[in-house]
């Protein structure tokens, strides 16, 4: 059957749209929830009459959306997933996984919204949109890395160990560097004022005729 659709339904359309639904969807939830009206010639023609408030109400809409937009934009997501050498993941990213690491990050966002055609299947950064409201969509920043089993995790931690060594070694090698400097040029100078006192301390020689 077909209806029009009075209010945004995610996955089927915007208000408005004219839309094909099984009958048990369309009478027994869109219909009694007022979400649609039948698409009958009346009612197709009574949409037309209203298409500038229905444009008007999602522009005011559309607006208030903006606000929760601003907060997303540049938001980035780091998703962790095993693979294998090639970077193939053993299974797959997708728009669930990401509305839960969003979720982590204190954005609520329905996973519909989502805007992820296929489920991601390999390592690499991604931009995915997110359809906030039919006039507002924002784009993120996605990132899947590889999640490291607890022997890589041992190794990278022993690496990171023995990074921050060589640095702190580095650093104090520089210090005694220094210091060793300071000491050579303070004994350069000790050196140098007794050699001075002693030209001012000789005495003048008397011409003798």
């Amino acid at each position: 059957m077909q209806v029009i659709l009075t209010q945004e339904v995610l996955g089927l359309g915007d208000p408005g749209d004219v839309v094909e639904v099984k009958d048990g969807y369309g009478r027994n939830y869109l219909l009694p929830q007022g979400i649609a009206m039948l698409a009958s010639d009346k009612n197709v023609a009574a949409l037309e009459a209203e298409r500038k408030r229905i444009a008007a109400a999602q522009a005011s809409e559309a607006e208030r959306v903006r606000g929760e937009a601003a907060q997303l934009e540049g938001v980035q997501v780091t998703v962790a997933a095993r693979a294998g050498e090639t970077g193939k993941l053993y299974g797959s990213i997708t728009n669930m996984d990401l509305a839960a690491a969003l979720a982590e990050m204190g954005h609520d966002i329905d996973r519909r919204r989502i805007l992820l055609e296929t489920p991601i299947k390999q390592l690499g950064e991604y931009q995915v949109d997110i359809k906030l409201h039919p006039q507002v969509v924002v784009q993120i920043a996605v990132t899947v890395e590889a999640q490291l089993d607890e022997e890589q995790l041992a190794k990278a931690a022993a690496e990171a160990a023995a990074a921050a060594e060589a640095e702190e070694a580095g650093e104090e090698a520089i210090d005694e560097t220094a210091a060793d400097d300071d000491d050579a040029a303070e004994a350069a100078e000790d050196t140098e004022e007794p050699a001075a006192e002693d030209e001012a301390a000789e005495p003048e020689s008397d011409d003798q005729d």
